[in-house]
């Protein structure tokens, strides 16, 4: 972190007046910038930088990366002055240098954030003008000002149900500082200000803390009447009579009555809240002293103590939301999710039953149904649960105890670590949560594994070290998916680092997204991935997010976790190759068979066992007792083999699966004109992961696949650049730049894809890629068939036959009333609820025999981006594997056209399908 500031008065947050230790890491270098150094650029950008109070060798940088951005576009659309903005945010991000914020650098080229963010990708037109490092820092300063923004919305909402409007405006007053000490609360309890449920509850904890102080004349009567009786608000006379003030008795910390009001009006749950009162408020409060003082802060004080901190944490002034400065304003065209609803022609009675979906109505909504899925579940075995662990050979209860206390302590402080250093009680909270259905899982899969086996002893299952721990990793990451904080849609996943959230700070660990469970537990992903289907197929509660959840989970596990050096996928795959030819990890042949998803974790975890038992075909399930719960393939006159993995033989069929799925998106972009090479990139490709499976150890699926696609281009003479195929790749869905920027080449040495497919790829696989040019090419590897996804939805909404707008489905729990059910447009029908007039029978009849398509949301999607001018991965502008120069522009403008016109096909391909998967 830069050091504190030294001037001692209020720094406004329009000037920019670091401090001369603070401007550069460089402590030799002037913080001044030298006009004379500088003749040689515009004088805008050189005035430009001075107003930012940039150094020289920011400044020197910064203009050179001008140069090669304003060779590579076609037209320069923005003005110079926005684009030299954004060129100075990705210097100082990547230096690590503190000259501004990114507050300051918006209003200094008058865009929103928004907008700056939008424009910074662009600047990326070569594909190496934005390193990893400053998309990990966009990622971070947009989910944070995201979240900042819908607690903002909730405060607004709320503080109009709050303070009653008074003369000479005095409730703005109080509501402004209110919100400038959640910023600062937020500020200082949480590393992981972008934690959009913790930040919430910080907020209800100040909004207690100023409804009670603030004179009664001030509330609406709901506020002013669930106040304590046990204190009076403090009135102006009682704060300016200091003796009064000492002689009162002290104030309570938490007045539980108003705290209960308030989460109750918010839909959030009171203990938690209590919680982060008791551990992280109180805390603050403390050191601010304000604690036990009936006095509201000082104004200036607060502004002070936030102005520091934002200026430390080089993002985004909280303050200007209240305000409603431009810069952090929501662009017109991206109103909330509540405001894009189409309104209803229904009468004023009606019109209040549907409140719109907003972030925080989504968590709340999500963390209610969690808790009430759990209510029955307890912190200890249940008496069934109890009594499968007494019917083992060895009861499991002590050791499950024990193993529970040591990765509880675990969890807890690295989750203190990453959220905030006063959340460690949260985390346990969070921990609590996960034991809960963590028991209540495992009890379900017994029920089912005796039902499947008629057997009552699982021994050897339950006193297995590795299943326990993956089943209770699997509960905690559904419920820190529940709460956000392991959550893939701002950005991907943990990639084992931090990253600051602003613009040059110190990395940290402030991320919770998975893998970070399987670190803090060190448990193989190989291990985790086999309990995740039979974990879903337990718990029928878990919500269609949460199961997209951990199947994504399942698919970065295949795609890269899985092949990390150390991984005991590498053993088994080395025991299958040394077992003889008959021992491959999957047979071609069964490619073409459905995909079985009967294996159970029992199957998984106890696999695979000594041979001597039952022998089952390759292919069959494996249906036997967890005594024989894997296949064994034995030949008649030789020498016994290990048996074949049922944990492996699954994982290579599913990673077959992912891998032709992910192949036919990218041929479906690019080669669209040639559907024949589909199945040639496709052999080569399976033929790597079977075969030359070290060429995927701490690599990516997907860098193999890039690489397959050219290098049977190449020998099939179809002009496919590497530069066209990394572009169709960025558009394709949950993918990293980092997997095509950012390839291990040798120990240590990372680089682009390119010297990758040079330098190892195309050395390794040379042979066998030339014999797809020879007159008998290799026999192409049989397509895998494409099951649907083994995870049901059994609560999504059902089309009614013969009508286009109308769906059912089934009431997932009596808690759940009409209005946080979908859909939110229209009319929505709780059967067994009061219903209403009668018209509304009529409205439904006129929908449903309707033709008209104007209820339907619409979403545009714009005209197709512009075509990049120039792709460069090295600096001479060689960017082939054979050194060639660029020059099918025009080809790569009609293939970006295709991708395109293929990803809107697919689109609609994929919303059929969703259709038929609901009629089944």
């Amino acid at each position: 972190m830069p050091p504190k500031k030294r001037h001692s008065g209020p720094t406004q947050s329009k000037g920019v007046k670091p401090s001369a230790e603070s401007a550069s890491p460089d402590k030799k270098e002037s913080p001044e910038l030298s006009l004379k150094k500088h003749r040689d650029k515009d004088a805008e950008f050189v005035a430009l930088c001075k107003s930012l109070h940039v150094t020289d060798s920011v400044c020197d940088r910064a203009w050179t990366l001008w140069k090669t951005v304003q060779e590579s576009m076609d037209e320069v659309a923005d003005s110079q002055k926005r684009l030299w903005g954004a060129c100075l945010f990705v210097t100082v991000t990547d230096m690590d240098v503190a000259c501004f914020t990114l507050t300051q650098v918006l209003k200094a080229v008058n865009l929103n954030v928004k907008q700056f963010m939008a424009l910074v990708r662009k600047l990326d037109v070569n594909l190496d003008t934005i390193s990893t490092k400053v998309n990990s820092a966009l990622t971070r300063l947009e989910k944070k000002y995201d979240v900042t923004l819908a607690i903002y919305e909730r405060f607004e909402k709320s503080c109009k149900k709050i303070f009653a409007l008074v003369a000479e405006g005095k409730e703005r007053e109080t509501m402004r500082s209110c919100w400038t000490m959640f910023l600062l609360a937020k500020g200082r309890v949480l590393q992981m200000e972008d934690d959009l449920v913790i930040s919430f509850q910080l907020l209800l904890c100040t909004l207690e803390l100023f409804i009670k102080r603030c004179s009664p004349d001030l509330l609406q009567p709901l506020y002013k009447s669930s106040i304590s009786k046990v204190q009076s608000p403090p009135t102006r006379t009682s704060r300016r009579n200091q003796s009064k003030a000492k002689s009162r008795p002290p104030e309570p910390e938490m007045d539980v009555q108003l705290l209960e009001t308030l989460c109750k009006e918010n839909e959030c749950n009171t203990e938690e809240v209590k919680n982060v009162y008791q551990t992280s408020f109180s805390a603050f409060l403390d050191s601010l002293d304000l604690s036990r003082s009936p006095d509201f802060p000082q104004v200036n004080d607060l502004d002070q103590q936030y102005e520091e901190h934002y200026l430390k944490s080089r993002d985004i002034d909280g303050r200007l939301f209240f305000d409603g400065d431009e810069t952090v304003l929501v662009p017109k065209v991206e109103i909330s999710q509540g405001e894009r609803t189409p309104k209803k022609n229904l009468p004023d009675e009606d019109a209040v039953l549907i409140p719109p979906q907003t972030p925080i109505r989504a968590a709340m909504t999500s963390i209610q149904q969690l808790r009430g899925d759990l209510i029955s579940s307890g912190d200890q075995p249940s008496t069934n649960l109890d009594t499968y662990f007494k019917n083992c050979t060895v009861d499991p209860t002590q050791d499950v105890l024990k193993r529970l206390e040591t990765l509880e302590q675990a969890f807890s402080q690295r989750f203190g670590q990453a959220v905030g250093p006063r959340c460690v009680v949260l985390g346990k909270q969070r921990f609590t949560l996960g034991v809960r259905l963590y028991y209540k899982v495992m009890e379900e899969m017994l029920k089912s594994e005796e039902k499947r086996l008629s057997v009552q002893n699982f021994s050897k299952l339950l006193n297995d070290s590795t299943f326990h721990t993956s089943l209770l990793a699997c509960a905690l990451e559904v419920v820190m998916a529940t709460y956000g904080e392991s959550s893939f849609k701002a950005g991907g996943y943990n990639h084992g680092g931090g990253g600051g959230g602003g613009v040059g700070v110190d990395p940290v660990e402030t991320d919770v997204c998975f893998p970070w469970i399987l670190d803090v537990f060190k448990l193989s992903a190989f291990d985790f991935y086999k309990v995740i289907e039979s974990f879903i197929k337990a718990e029928p509660t878990l919500s269609k997010d949460i199961i997209k959840h951990l199947e994504t989970c399942e698919n970065l596990i295949m795609e890269r976790i899985a092949w990390r050096t150390g991984s005991p996928l590498f053993e088994l795959l080395k025991q299958e190759h040394e077992g003889g030819a008959a021992e491959q990890v999957e047979t071609p042949a069964s490619f073409s068979q459905p995909l079985q998803h009967n294996h159970t974790a029992a199957d998984l975890y106890l696999s695979p066992v000594r041979p001597g038992h039952r022998v089952l075909p390759p292919d069959s399930p494996a249906t036997a007792s967890s005594q024989a719960s894997s296949q064994v393939l034995t030949q008649p006159a030789q020498t016994p083999r290990q048996p074949k993995s049922n944990s492996l033989s699954l994982f290579y069929k599913k990673l077959y699966r992912l891998a032709y799925t992910r192949l036919k998106i990218l041929c479906s972009y690019l080669l669209p004109s040639h559907p024949e090479l589909e199945p040639i990139i496709w052999t080569l490709f399976q033929h790597t992961l079977q075969h030359e499976y070290e060429l995927i150890r701490d690599r990516h699926l997907d860098q193999l696949m890039m690489s397959a696609m050219y290098a049977i281009c190449k020998v099939k003479s179809v002009d496919l650049r590497f530069k066209t195929i990394v572009t169709a790749y960025k558009n394709m869905p949950n993918t990293n730049q980092e997997t095509f920027k950012h390839v291990l080449i040798s120990e240590g040495h990372y680089d682009s894809i390119i010297v990758f497919y040079n330098q190892v790829f195309m050395q390794k696989l040379k042979t066998n890629i030339l014999q797809y040019a020879s007159t008998r090419p290799p026999t192409l590897s049989p397509i895998p068939q494409m099951p649907r996804s083994p995870y049901k939805f059994p609560n999504s909404p059902l089309r009614v036959p013969g009508s286009n707008n109308v769906y059912i489905s089934p009431l997932k729990s009596p808690r759940m009333s009409p209005g946080i059910m979908t859909p939110r447009s229209r009319m929505l029908v709780s059967i067994g609820e009061s219903f209403g007039l009668s018209s509304r029978f009529q409205k439904i009849n006129q929908m449903v025999n309707s033709s008209d398509r104007s209820f339907k949301r619409t979403l545009d999607l714009g005209s197709a981006p512009k075509p990049l001018k120039r792709l460069r991965f090295d600096v001479d502008g060689q960017d082939e594997a054979d050194g060639s120069k660029s020059g099918g522009e025009s080809t790569l403008i009609q293939k970006l056209a295709e991708m395109s016109s293929t990803r809107s096909r697919m689109q609609e391909q994929k919303m059929k399908e969703d259709a038929e998967a609901r009629k089944e």
